[in-house]
């Protein structure tokens, strides 16, 4: 099968489209015949072995799929060869072939296409599980969305109004402040590029005058780096700041902040959810593909690459030029 494959650790330069033997279901397991997969900043990780987890090369990156179930191994019970599913693993996304556990794939109706599905699960799977299961979210509260233009930002401020919140959108550039704002969000503050120290102060400041004097009650970071901070100091008594990624790095916070507002920084990680509560994550699945077929949400997709110029779409990440999903079509 042709895949998209990390031969050695690096950047998207690393990345070469070559044969590879085509997997097999095991135990429990569904083989997807890959019509689309969908580009996450994870993945411009896990070819530079900077990611949690590091395969044995040469492997395929990408973690998000849709596409046909082509086979099927043992015990598998809810899943039929011919499904049209999403699938989601920690790599092996981006060829002809993906092999994930049942409890990973999703059945989607025969009206969603391909490439809408294979940039829904993960965004908004982790943007809904981030704001429903761990923030709690109700109505009329107000939230702040970190990078409110990329695949998780989008997401979090399309769920975020769909349940009812006030949304801030937090951008580095006019450009993705006026994709936020199409998507719905009701004001958008712009941060830039600058990480100085009295640039953010400024940009606290900013936040502060969106949000008003009660502040923000969740906070959506999926940015990181000094921006954390500067974010969480216009966070409201009893907030509730969900930590998603790090982009602009891994922050660190003065834990005297979360003392003085009494607030929560509440770690997300949908990945590991998915493993620890299948249940749990088929319904919130479920609830997803729901919201999407009563046009309630749907991927804002700026970019569809071909297999032979996926590495393109790692470029636009791993630089932070993409706005919205990008997306490889097998």
């Amino acid at each position: 099968m042709r895949a998209l494959v990390s031969i050695r650790p690096g950047g998207p330069q690393t990345l070469a489209v070559a044969d590879l033997s085509p997997p097999t279901p095991g135990p429990g397991q569904v083989l997807i015949s890959v019509r689309s997969c969908g580009v996450n900043f994870p993945d411009t990780l896990i070819i530079e072995d900077r990611y949690q987890f590091k395969p044995e090369r040469p492997f395929a990156p990408g973690g998000e799929v849709a596409g046909v179930v082509e086979d099927i191994g043992n015990a598998v019970t809810g899943i039929q060869i011919g499904d049209r599913v999403i699938g989601t693993a920690l790599w092996g996304g981006m060829a002809e072939k993906f092999v994930c556990d049942e409890h990973r794939c999703v059945k989607i109706p025969d009206t969603m296409p391909f490439d809408d599905a294979a940039a829904l699960l993960l965004t908004f799977g982790t943007s809904y599980y981030a704001l429903k299961d761990r923030a709690h979210l109700k109505p009329g509260e107000t939230v702040i969305v970190l990078g409110a233009a990329g695949g998780i930002g989008l997401s979090s401020v399309s769920l975020a109004k769909a349940m009812g919140a006030r949304v801030i959108a937090a951008v580095s550039t006019e450009q993705k402040a006026a994709v936020a704002l199409e998507a719905g969000a009701n004001e958008a503050v712009i941060y830039g590029r600058d990480q100085s120290a009295a640039h953010q102060r400024r940009f606290t400041e900013s936040l502060k005058q969106s949000t008003g004097p009660n502040g923000a009650d969740v906070i959506v970071d999926a940015v990181g780096g000094t921006y954390a901070e500067a974010a969480l100091r216009a966070i409201g008594w009893n907030g509730r700041f969900l930590v998603v990624g790090f982009p602009a790095g891994i922050p660190t916070i003065p834990l005297n902040l979360a003392l003085l507002k009494s607030c929560q920084i509440i770690g997300v990680f949908w990945g590991a959810w998915i493993d620890r509560e299948p249940s749990a994550f088929q319904k919130s699945a479920a609830e997803l593909i729901d919201l999407y077929s009563q046009s309630k949400i749907k991927p804002e997709i700026s970019a569809r690459y071909a297999l032979r110029d996926s590495a393109m779409a790692f470029e636009q990440l791993a630089e932070r030029r993409a706005i919205g999903k990008l997306v490889v079509m097998i």
